[in-house]
């Protein structure tokens, strides 16, 4: 839990001279980390036992350990603010699960479907699922996205058993999601999921599994960071992969 978010917890025990103090804080969190109380009290104008009574209200045992607390925070700011090496590391771990994937079943499926639907549990999934439609037509075959759960639900009636659906989820655990796969598994329509590099009951059900690993990062004022680069990769290895297959049926026939 961060500063910020302690404050919030215990916002309705502070009173204005606690929120002076934290202020200072907030705005000199660096330097607070190596103060000692009396610098913190003449730094912030306030007095010590103020100071020490802010701490208790925070849920400290004393200033000790909140200055403990300041520094674990600041080492876990300086651990998750590498944010390119992060994306680099996702990145890298995607490639290498599509390397060891059998792409050639997939390829199949797309190759002979009546219809392609895909479906993004998101706003960036479906950032994601409008490139897939882009490039999937530069080959003439066309996607069709089904842009939320109630278009989902209207399409699930006219869809047939050789038509196949994406279906891109970041967690693969979305609830509202599960109804849905399951008349697809009990229709016997074939779905391929896409999801984060992680166990989730989506993979699990679905007959056709590519991982894309992304992570969280941080920035130093608690806002999560996740990139769908991953994703669009793995989009983008499906289709080169369905590339390759449909050259392969067009010469043999």
């Amino acid at each position: 839990m961060s500063l910020e978010e302690l404050i919030n917890t215990c916002y309705d025990e502070l009173n204005d001279n606690d929120m002076h103090i934290l202020k200072y804080i907030l705005n000199h969190k660096e330097a607070c980390r190596d103060m000692g109380i009396n610098d913190l009290a003449e730094a912030s104008l306030a007095s010590r036992s103020s100071i020490h009574r802010l701490t208790k209200k925070l849920r400290f045992s004393g200033y000790s350990e909140f200055k403990v607390f300041l520094k674990w925070e600041g080492a876990k700011e300086e651990e998750t603010g590498n944010h390119m090496q992060q994306l680099e590391t996702d990145i890298q771990a995607t490639l290498k699960n599509l390397a060891s994937l059998h792409f050639e079943p997939i390829c199949e499926k797309l190759y002979g479907a009546g219809r392609i639907f895909i479906y993004g549990t998101g706003t960036a999934q479906l950032t994601c699922a409008r490139e897939a439609q882009r490039l999937f037509a530069l080959q003439q075959t066309f996607v069709t996205i089904i842009y939320d759960e109630v278009e989902f639900e209207t399409m699930l009636k006219a869809m047939q058993p050789e038509d196949v659906v994406i279906i891109i989820s970041l967690s693969g655990d979305t609830p509202s999601l599960l109804p849905h796969v399951q008349h697809l598994t009990a229709r016997g329509i074939t779905f391929i999921s896409i999801t984060n590099l992680k166990n989730n009951k989506l993979a699990q059900m679905s007959p056709f599994s590519i991982y894309a690993a992304t992570s969280p990062s941080y920035t130093k004022n608690g806002e999560e960071i996740i990139s769908f680069i991953p994703f669009t990769i793995a989009l983008e290895a499906l289709f080169r992969k369905y590339i390759s297959y449909k050259e392969e049926q067009t010469e043999k026939n």
